[in-house]
């Protein structure tokens, strides 16, 4: 069937495609790089046309309140109504673990607002709830780094491989749709400034972690569980070890 993948060329857009293409289906990358547009719609309708379902796994070229939230709400709206004009049968969209008690944050206002958007249209759908991906903890660094220090919240975190993520959102993408949400996380529960601190370790990386219960996540103040998955969640196999061997092998 043909699968369009809205923000195919990112880092899970790529991995799905891949994922979907072996499966053999006919997988449509949308995306600017391939002339689709979802701001301006440019492309949309014709990238759209004859799709079975639609995936979207893109994400904010910008994080500042405003704009982020412009982003999700444009371009949802966009890609649903293309949708539905298409009368595409199954609507998946991957967000994140605690989006609905993270709303301090702009980021997570955003999400919540494309969540909203999907599951208020008449197409069938399927979100897709992630857990932090290990690819992303040296960007959780960088964005709560002041000077030479880095000031985290001694939170527990339950990470995940960008890998395990795409086949998860692919195997979605092949079943029927859930009208509703499914969680996936990695193996393994950490303490967010102590994994970042080992991270940065790893890579020689000179700046030191703070633990800070004060310490704000993208904007939002952070309980000890908001970031991980709840009761009955999907669990990936690539443990932070494993994933940390084959990036280093990779590099």
């Amino acid at each position: 069937m043909k699968i369009v993948v809205i923000g195919g060329t990112g880092l899970i857009g790529t991995k799905l495609s891949a994922k979907l293409g072996i499966e053999g289906h006919d997988v449509a990358i949308a995306a600017p790089q391939t002339g689709v547009n979802t701001i301006t719609g440019k492309g949309l309708e014709e990238v759209v046309s004859g799709a079975s379902t639609v995936v979207d796994v893109s994400n904010s070229p910008t994080f500042d309140d405003d704009a982020v939230l412009d982003f999700f709400r444009t371009s949802t709206m966009n890609v649903v109504g293309a949708s539905i004009a298409a009368s595409v049968e199954h609507y998946v969209v991957l967000s994140v673990v605690g989006t609905d008690k993270l709303q301090e944050s702009g980021y997570f206002r955003a999400k919540q607002v494309q969540e909203d958007l999907v599951q208020s249209s008449s197409i069938p759908y399927s979100i897709v709830h992630a857990t932090q991906f290990f690819e992303f903890l040296n960007g959780i660094a960088d964005g709560a780094t002041e000077g030479d220090t880095v000031r985290l919240a001694p939170v527990l975190i339950q990470p995940i491989a960008a890998d395990d993520v795409a086949l998860t959102v692919s195997r979605v993408a092949e079943t029927a749709p859930l009208n509703g949400l499914v969680e996936v996380a990695g193996p393994e529960e950490f303490r967010l400034d102590q994994l970042v601190h080992e991270g940065l370790q790893t890579s020689h990386d000179p700046r030191k972690v703070v633990a800070d219960h004060d310490a704000k996540y993208f904007g939002a103040t952070l309980s000890e569980r908001v970031l991980l998955p709840g009761l009955g969640a999907l669990i990936g196999s690539t443990t932070i070890a494993d994933w940390r061997a084959k990036s280093s092998s990779a590099t």
